[in-house]
């Protein structure tokens, strides 16, 4: 390779990133407690088959007819055959599902320029849009994936039934087709071990609650993306509101020399180790995150700035596992240190 000549996969990797996801503002209400806020929408277009029933030529057909939907001046930009760090990037960035599956055909991602709102094209649905907002901002976020809505329904008839509403690959998402959610760190809670409580009476609420990276994820780091399953919007701002008012008050329960010995421990950690897998670099960003939010000496930063690291932390990595674990040491011991 020519000197001074930057790989094809390392330079699509560094210009990704060089646009940070507009939910890590400074500007986020509720920040301490909750990292961003997201409204997703469901939608199929009518006359065609599911994705997992359509072939490569209607699958294509259908990321033309989303993409032509857009039109030129709206300011979405396709991403087409993305290379596994672009893909753990968006997933980091929470712009992307993790189940994705971004090297199949007619697969994309639609990404606006400020990178609030993507539109996922042929997941598990041909249209999965979702808008993502700093901190508790709930409404914000509704309001931007409607919009992204309303011009794709400009152009697109959309699958529903009188009775089943709108359709979906799933019978369970049938209906209105919307979610919406919220990024809590809950840390305060775990810590006092009230969480496995807190999260049975949002169940009976119907409320679900999943790790960092989606359904499939735990509650590692005490970071939870708690969403509405069933109910009205009013119903889902109540819980969120009492959650934040719960994990304050545990936070508050602990005294300030156990929270600075478990973020001062986790510190300690990093500096020992050479490598760290995933759940571990969570572990240790929580507490991070809540020494941050708690002026820890030692740890004098905002919590944006672990929000931050947590959408640049190597999921994968560029070639294997046990370099991402390699990775993953290095760039925690460098940012802690600073």
């Amino acid at each position: 390779m020519p000197k001074g000549q930057v790989p094809t996969e390392s330079w699509k990797h560094m210009v990704l990133r060089s646009t940070p996801p507009a939910w890590l503002a400074v500007d986020a209400p509720n920040g301490d407690v909750v990292l961003s806020s997201r409204s997703r929408i469901m939608r199929n277009l009518a006359g065609h088959r599911f994705p997992h029933h359509a072939d490569t030529a209607e699958l294509n057909a259908i990321l033309e007819e989303v993409s032509s939907a857009l039109g030129t001046d709206e300011g979405f930009e396709l991403l087409k055959h993305l290379t596994t760090s672009e893909h753990d990037y968006l997933v980091g960035s929470r712009l992307c599902s993790p189940d994705f599956k971004f090297d199949l055909p007619g697969r994309a991602l639609l990404l606006d320029k400020n990178r609030t709102a993507g539109i996922m094209v042929n997941e598990e649905d041909h249209i999965r849009i979702q808008a993502l907002t700093a901190g508790w901002s709930a409404a914000k976020a509704d309001t931007i994936a409607l919009k992204a809505l309303e011009k794709l329904g400009q152009k697109l008839t959309f699958a529903s039934s009188p009775k089943f509403g709108y359709l979906a690959a799933s019978p369970y998402n049938a209906g209105q087709g919307r979610r919406m959610s919220a990024m809590f760190h809950l840390i305060g809670l775990a810590h006092a071990k009230r969480l496995p409580s807190v999260l049975k009476a949002l169940s009976a609420r119907n409320l679900a609650a999943r790790g960092l990276f989606g359904e499939s994820s735990r509650a590692v780091g005490a970071f939870l993306q708690v969403s509405i399953t069933d109910g009205s919007r009013s119903e889902f701002v109540g819980a969120c509101d009492y959650l934040i008012r719960e994990e304050r008050t545990a936070r508050k329960e602990v005294g300030a020399s156990v929270l600075r010995d478990r973020a001062l421990q986790a510190v300690q950690f990093v500096e020992a180790s050479r490598t760290i897998s995933l759940a571990d670099a969570l572990r240790v960003l929580g507490y991070a995150r809540w020494g941050a939010a708690a002026n820890v000496k030692g740890l004098e930063r905002s919590p944006r700035d672990v929000d931050l690291w947590l959408t640049t932390l190597e999921l994968q990595g560029f070639s294997d596992s046990e370099s991402a674990t390699r990775q993953r040491a290095d760039f925690l011991r460098e940012n802690l240190r600073s």
